[in-house]
């Protein structure tokens, strides 16, 4: 007599979170991405010429690359690490930054506005998404090397890819951001000729993106060296976007330059 074996219901809770989350992420891209052509289409130029407006535009192509990324490998596990940092900056852009819609400063009436900005916050994007990536890696690295007690509760990291994966990733990440960061900061340089006869004046806003260039190249320099830990060199990639979040947050607003431009 054939013995009948228990069935096994799975419980659709996970899966039904799961597909609401990305759902609502789907939807939010779609909306964030309506609020900068209507922003457009209101000042009738790109939006790219205030801190509100790059902080938006910077949110948008952050949500984008990730959503399109979620498109070739299963990212659910990243989704809130993302989303929550771009929930902030939205924050930030529509209360501390927000200001109206207003005619562009003569010296930001230039093609190469659309060139260099819109490089620059794309690139922006990419270092976003390689920082939570790195914060992932340093965590889920500490975590390995510690070891997991026996009998230790599941920690949130033990449903992600391992210290090693996230590692690589975070590094595929910054491999394409640092060429797009070093165009931005050469095309600066030529608008800059452009605009105010020099290809270098050693204004804050140049400074700080070339500190940014430098940090991103030692961070590249110590993950080729054999000799650094890659934990180290990752340390070292936290301090490049620790570089971004100062040179966007506080010399926008608190050094003035030729580039002060932030619109508050």
């Amino acid at each position: 007599r054939a013995v009948r074996q228990p069935q096994v219901v799975l419980d659709p809770a996970p899966g039904v979170v799961q597909a609401v989350a990305q759902a609502l992420a789907a939807l939010g891209t779609a909306l964030l991405v309506a609020g900068v052509a209507l922003r457009g289409a209101s000042v009738q130029r790109w939006p790219l010429g205030n801190m509100h407006e790059f902080a938006l535009v910077a949110s948008m192509f952050t949500i984008l690359l990730f959503c399109v990324w979620s498109l070739k490998r299963d990212l659910r596990w990243l989704g809130v690490f993302v989303v929550t940092p771009v929930l902030l900056v939205l924050g930030m852009a529509i209360t501390a930054w927000y200001t109206e819609a207003a005619e562009l400063l003569p010296s930001l009436k230039s093609y190469w506005l659309v060139i260099h900005v819109v490089v620059a916050t794309f690139s922006i994007a990419l270092f976003i998404l390689g920082a939570v990536i790195t914060v992932l890696y340093l965590l889920a690295d500490r975590r390995q090397a510690r070891g997991v007690p026996e009998g230790a509760r599941p920690s949130l990291l033990d449903k992600m890819p391992n210290a090693q994966a996230l590692e690589r990733m975070a590094y595929g990440t910054h491999i394409i951001a640092f060429p797009l960061w070093t165009f931005t900061l050469i095309a600066g340089a030529i608008w800059a000729r452009q605009a105010w006869g020099s290809y270098w004046n050693w204004d804050p806003k140049e400074t700080w993106t070339f500190v940014i260039w430098v940090v991103y190249a030692a961070y590249l320099h110590a993950r080729a060296t054999t000799t650094v830990s890659r934990r180290t060199a990752n340390l070292v990639a936290v301090a490049g976007f620790v570089c971004i979040i100062l040179n966007y947050v506080v010399v926008n607003q608190f050094l003035v330059g030729m580039h002060s431009y932030s619109g508050l």
